[in-house]
């Protein structure tokens, strides 16, 4: 197969997959390359010139009033790489760290940093030899770019800082040299283009995405799995009733939900019951969850646009060789969009977690008593219910936006910020704990089932509950509920149910 070529234009959701999970090899396009060496041009003749450009030579931030001298433009470059190196906190994993390297490598691809050929042509190499630098992911305030995640990337391109190779952690030197890559020299504006952007929040971002969309088609499952065991109405589910309010993601959430109940015996056996209504949590699943895809659609375009934008400073035009301090390294529209990322999830999971005390509620459910048989002497269920609740109210909190919250950095230069790193990782936080939710709810929904046998559930819940049954037997007693929550769990976040 022919390498993914990078031109910083065209980069999708799906190839990005492909790259970052998948480990797809890539090229520079050969576009990209022409632009790269004109823009080049342009900042080497600005290093000769006597007049400040900034960041070719002149301090950074507030300090972009000193001049350098011209005997001193590499070792500029060099300061500024490892002084930024100051993140703390948790490692991202190898995908997290990979997303940011492919994304940095598609901006300086798209020609308008001003830096050389060979210096996309190593981050290419370190792609497709898997080299991913070791990023702490705290230190970004989502301004002036990621500054501190995107140094340790840059480290790993001078021959310093560490990085990881299929999972062994070694110095960036020894990594290089593995290999078989050299460490680049760095030239003028090159240490600041290399860290000037938003690929940390918007990597993290594209991750969480791709994640998040996978597990919508598993929550319209789940709830249809419910659905079953309370012996509730898909009529709400009807298309001509989504044609009265036609959102997009109302009707896919419903074309679901009325698919997966084919075939099932058990809304035959009670088609013809006296309840007029469901409660919310089932009858406005299609609203609430449609909602939620719409909300993912706006966050899938603006990520879009973010991993094909230029997010340096400055810019270089590459036909008129205009050289332009600017704010595109400002990370709101991600930032704006990550909040929305985490509320969309935390809905899902309080959704679920209505769903999931219905069903243990016998007044409702006319099931047992959190379904368990001998209820009393048994608990059954009970507790698992209190984690999932647990689990949303803490979505909840973490729901307050990080996109409203700035504090000024750089001497009150870099006086209002995006902090839109801070988004991400509550929106991982948050998706992390929707997915216990959903496991704890689709556990719950197979138990209710076991008491509907032998009438066989519509098609979608019967694959559910065969996929659950090879991990998770049926609760007849009490038992520690721990290891199969995250065993659901592990299958919710494998994909295969998805596919």
């Amino acid at each position: 197969m022919n390498p993914i070529a990078l031109d910083g234009n065209s980069l999708s959701l799906e190839t990005f997959r492909s790259i970052v999970l998948d480990r797809e090899q890539v090229s520079l396009a050969d576009s990209s390359r022409a632009r790269l060496l004109k823009t080049r041009h342009f900042i080497d003749e600005a290093a000769q010139r006597s007049e400040r450009v900034y960041s070719v030579n002149t301090g950074f931030g507030i300090l972009s009033k000193v001049t350098i001298p011209k005997d001193k433009l590499l070792q500029l470059q060099l300061n500024i790489v490892r002084s930024h190196c100051a993140g703390v906190g948790e490692l991202h994993s190898e995908d997290e760290s990979r997303a940011i390297l492919l994304l940095r490598t598609n901006v300086l691809a798209k020609g308008y940093s001003g830096v050389r050929a060979e210096l996309v042509d190593l981050l290419v190499g370190m792609l497709n030899h898997r080299i991913h630098p070791v990023i702490p992911n705290k230190g970004s305030v989502g301004a002036s770019g990621d500054l501190a995640p995107l140094a340790h990337v840059a480290c790993v391109l001078i021959g310093e800082g560490e990085a990881f190779i299929d999972g062994k952690r070694m110095s960036g030197a020894a990594a290089l040299k593995q290999a078989g890559l050299k460490p680049v020299v760095l030239q003028p504006k090159e240490g600041l283009a290399l860290i000037n952007g938003t690929q940390q929040m918007t990597g993290w971002g594209a991750l969480l995405l791709l994640k998040a969309e996978e597990l919508m088609n598993l929550a319209d499952l789940i709830c249809t799995t419910s659905l079953e065991g309370v012996l509730g109405s898909w009529h709400p589910y009807e298309a001509w009733v989504q044609e009265t309010r036609a959102y997009v993601g109302q009707k896919r959430s419903a074309d679901l939900l009325r698919g997966f109940m084919k075939n099932s015996e058990i809304w035959k056996s009670h088609e013809k019951c006296d309840r007029v209504q469901d409660p919310y949590s089932f009858r406005c699943a299609p609203q609430v969850h449609g909602a939620v895809r719409d909300l993912l659609s706006f966050v899938r375009s603006q990520i879009t646009v973010e991993m094909n934008s230029a997010t340096d400073n400055p810019l270089v035009h590459p036909d008129t060789g205009e050289i332009v301090s600017n704010g595109n390294f400002h990370g709101q529209p991600i930032a704006f969009a990550l909040d929305i990322l985490g509320m969309a999830l935390s809905e899902i999971s309080s959704l679920s977690e209505r769903r999931t005390a219905k069903l243990m509620d016998p007044s409702f459910s006319d099931l047992p008593a959190f379904l368990i048989k001998n209820e009393g002497l048994n608990s059954g269920l009970m507790m698992a219910q209190v984690t999932s609740a647990a689990l949303v109210s803490e979505n909840r909190g973490l729901c307050h936006p990080a996109s409203t919250d700035t504090i000024p950095t750089n001497n009150e230069k870099e006086d209002h910020v995006s902090m839109g790193p801070n988004a991400a990782r509550k929106a991982g936080m948050i998706l992390a704990n929707t997915v216990h939710v959903l496991a704890i709810e689709a556990i719950s929904a197979c138990q209710a089932l076991e008491f509907r046998r032998p009438l066989r559930a519509g098609d979608g819940p019967e694959f559910l509950y065969r996929q659950i049954r090879e991990q998770v037997r049926p609760l007849d007693q009490d038992r520690a509920l721990t290891g199969d929550i995250e065993a659901v769990a592990t299958i919710l976040r494998s994909g295969q149910l998805h596919e």
